[in-house]
């Protein structure tokens, strides 16, 4: 019997309330769809500690820690020492989500920025990977992540990427990656398809966002890590690559950018 190709779920939540019970089913169904590896994303840091259980609890569950840019400002304003304290922790591997959201939350744009840049300077200290939210932010986004790598250098994936060519070169010329949702599966998606062709291969991750999102055939169902191997596939066909060989090389991304989440898991 062929063995299922290895993948690594790069961005999900799986301390939603969507998942509440489940998640033991949920990392078994992913790991039988060969999701070897899962990165749980904390998006408020009052929440980090059930997060961080949940990571703790299962051997392919890695988190990252930081405040979404729709929720700064709800949250206190997190600081550089708080996030430097919760990267201490071996299964932390990464700072955010943060960035930039002008679509739902325009009006707490200064705060947003403000936030962002404490957890660049966060991932620059750390040199854990910063996850970045981008939705209808572009030029900000661009402008800020170029000047503030000038100011120093540090690692980002652009998570769930669905923005502007623009923002992708902008994001790629300095050196960062870019990371495939179930967006990309869906039919009016094209011009998105046709800017992960244009990016290097060795610049893509593979994500979910679970529970939000979910990739052809279950749009409009909810979302679960086992999922991300749909939208590897199409990935796959993106790059005119077989799924074998994508998902090798989208692993090896993986490995490259969260080298922290390079971890035996229980075999």
């Amino acid at each position: 019997m062929s063995q299922v190709p290895t993948i690594v779920d790069s961005h999900c939540h799986l301390d939603f309330p969507d998942f509440e019970g489940e998640i033991p089913e949920l990392v078994a169904r992913a790991t039988a769809a060969g999701v070897a590896r899962m990165v749980t994303i904390c998006t408020r840091l009052r929440n980090e500690p059930s997060v961080r259980a949940i990571a703790e609890a299962y051997d392919p569950v890695f988190y990252a820690a930081g405040t979404h840019p729709m929720s700064a400002a709800e949250e206190p304003l997190a600081t550089v020492d708080e996030l430097l304290k919760i990267a201490e922790h071996p299964k932390m591997v990464g700072i955010g989500e943060s960035g930039l959201d002008y679509h739902y939350t325009a009006e707490s744009a200064d705060i947003q920025k403000q936030s962002l840049r404490i957890h660049i300077a966060a991932a620059r200290e750390t040199g854990l990977p910063l996850i970045i939210h981008a939705r209808a932010a572009d030029d900000d986004m661009a402008r800020i992540l170029t000047e503030e790598y000038r100011n120093g250098a540090y690692n980002c994936v652009m998570h769930c990427f669905s923005s502007s060519k623009q923002l992708a070169e902008a994001a790629l010329d300095l050196g960062f990656y870019l990371s495939m949702s179930g967006i990309t599966t869906f039919k009016k998606s094209q011009d998105l398809r046709d800017i992960f062709a244009a990016a290097p291969v060795d610049r893509i991750l593979v994500e979910t966002d679970a529970p939000y999102l979910a990739p052809v055939p279950y749009r409009g169902r909810r979302n679960e890590p086992a999922y991300s191997a749909y939208t590897a596939k199409v990935g796959a066909e993106v790059f005119g690559m077989d799924y074998a060989a994508f998902a090798r090389q989208t692993t090896e991304n993986f490995d490259r950018l969260f080298s922290k989440a390079i971890t035996k898991v229980s075999e």
